[in-house]
């Protein structure tokens, strides 16, 4: 039986076996501290015996030592325990709303600039509103009703959440500059009923954990959970 450069057993007769765990020489446990304390008890000189508050200290050494990594050993047990309530926790908010904080898109002059809108109630009839951080009226874009399979434009555009192209053309027809610029939603339902949405909350789909971080699928897009600042 050999070792290779990396620790890793290798059989000289074809067979493999497991390499053996060599243990850290350099960190010294409680055992360790107990045998030196014995070992030092054993060869103490009869005539001058080891000091009797010494022994008490290195004792109380010992169960401090003892202490700290029964500590740490219930702290990794928590640690383990809160990430697997926090997995928990999240899986609980799917099919809540989450709210990312913020309406705002950015848009740069010239390109054509994407976003989803969520609709929590089926649409008759509405506009997309896009406006500057003044509240000023930029672009209207309407909302347009799906065809049938005949290819007949449907009366109504059930709830959901739906992408929109905006192409960067203002209500005066010219190509709006680059810059941050909000979006947000009114629109009736088949009953007449009017409603407001906005963008940035959206229901959530699903979540997926991934090294270590969990993210809920909000629209097409998986956002971290850190970026959700309410869920409702």
């Amino acid at each position: 039986m050999a070792i290779n450069s990396i620790g890793q057993n290798v059989a000289t007769n074809g067979e493999y076996t497991e390499p053996e765990v060599v243990k850290d020489k350099s960190v010294l446990g409680k055992d360790d501290f107990m045998k030196l304390l014995l070992v030092e008890l054993q060869h103490q000189d009869p005539t001058e015996p080891m000091d009797s508050e010494k022994i008490l200290t290195q004792t109380s050494q010992l169960a401090s030592l003892e202490s700290a990594e029964n500590t740490k050993t219930a702290l990794e047990a928590l640690t383990t325990a809160l990430g697997s309530t926090q997995e928990f926790s999240t899986i609980s908010a799917i099919g809540k709303r989450a709210d990312l904080g913020s309406d705002a898109i950015k848009h740069e002059q010239g390109d054509i600039t994407s976003f989803e809108v969520f609709f929590p109630e089926d649409i008759k009839t509405g506009n997309i509103e896009i406006t500057d951080l003044e509240d000023n009226v930029i672009a209207t874009m309407p909302i347009e009703m799906p065809d049938d399979i005949d290819g007949n434009p449907m009366d109504q555009r059930d709830s959901g959440v739906y992408q929109f192209d905006w192409d960067g053309l203002n209500t005066q027809g010219n190509s709006q500059e680059s810059g941050i610029y909000r979006v947000n939603s009114t629109y009736y339902t088949p009953a007449g009923d009017k409603q407001t949405t906005r963008l940035g909350a959206y229901p959530i789909e699903s979540v997926r954990f991934e090294d270590g971080k969990s993210y809920v699928k909000l629209g097409s897009n998986y956002i971290p959970i850190e970026d959700v600042v309410e869920v409702y």
